[in-house]
């Protein structure tokens, strides 16, 4: 079979900059184990499949190693590849995911993404935590992945975890974050667990870092800066009920693989 690939740098107003993801369009759905043999060959921090499903897009992410349930930049590339090359004329699409839908639409030179809200909640400090970070974090909390709180930006920059500790976590990943010095906040990511040691930039973690910035500075309209090697700037609104992400994307790559066809 040969289908169609893009790759895109999302919450990056130029290329080489931002989170690659791949976005593979696809008829009908491949076999899970062919779906994850493209990622594992892409090996980008995630691979994100779209077919097409009542005039929207049902969605899949996979990172080389799992697939997961929710994913930012991926989507946000997603988005970007269906209004610049699947449907010029939309303005707004809906994926179907794992993790509800989730609404993409125009706005400006930006994309705003309508993603779960997940509050996280205090918790007690892992042991694996403390090894990871090399240090006391002021505060610990935990939603789908845990979120240590630093005292401030340089920290966040510097920091040089135990990879092998953050993959003794029993979360998906660890996220950490401090107030910033040019934006509300800054944050990093770290996912070895899923196959992912540092990811650029990650929307789906924003799910969690928003509520919290939200309810420590008193205001719904954020400004985040994940401070990875590539980095990344995501403007962000607690909606209460749920949270928008918006971000630029850049087209890198357009072309076509070759896969074997492996369905019965």
């Amino acid at each position: 079979m040969r289908l169609p690939i893009y790759q895109v740098d999302a919450f990056a107003s130029r290329v080489f900059a931002g989170n690659p993801a791949a976005v593979v369009p696809l008829a009908a759905w491949l076999p899970d184990a062919t779906l994850q043999a493209i990622a594992a060959e892409n090996n980008l921090s995630e691979t994100a499949f779209l077919v097409p499903e009542g005039g929207e897009w049902a969605i899949r992410w996979m990172t080389p190693e799992v697939e997961v349930d929710l994913c930012g930049h991926a989507t946000l590339a997603s988005a970007h590849v269906v209004f610049e090359r699947l449907d010029p004329a939309r303005r707004r699409v809906v994926f179907r995911s794992p993790s509800g839908e989730l609404a993409v639409s125009r706005d400006g030179d930006r994309l705003a993404m309508t993603f779960p809200r997940r509050p996280a909640e205090t918790c007690p400090v892992p042991p694996a935590l403390a090894r990871a970070l090399g240090r006391a974090p002021l505060a610990v909390l935990r939603s789908r992945d845990y979120l240590a709180v630093l005292p401030g930006e340089e920290e966040v920059r510097g920091l040089a975890p135990d990879l092998a500790a953050v993959r003794d976590l029993d979360a998906q990943g660890l996220i950490v974050t401090a107030p910033g010095r040019s934006a509300d906040f800054v944050s990093r990511y770290f996912a070895p667990q899923a196959g992912i040691p540092e990811d650029p930039v990650t929307g789906s973690a924003h799910s969690t870092l928003v509520p919290y910035w939200s309810a420590r500075l008193g205001k719904g309209d954020l400004h985040g800066l994940q401070v990875s090697r590539r980095g990344g700037d995501l403007f962000c609104r607690d909606l209460g009920h749920a949270v928008e992400i918006a971000g630029r994307a850049a087209m890198y790559l357009e072309g076509t693989i070759e896969v074997p066809d492996l369905r019965p």
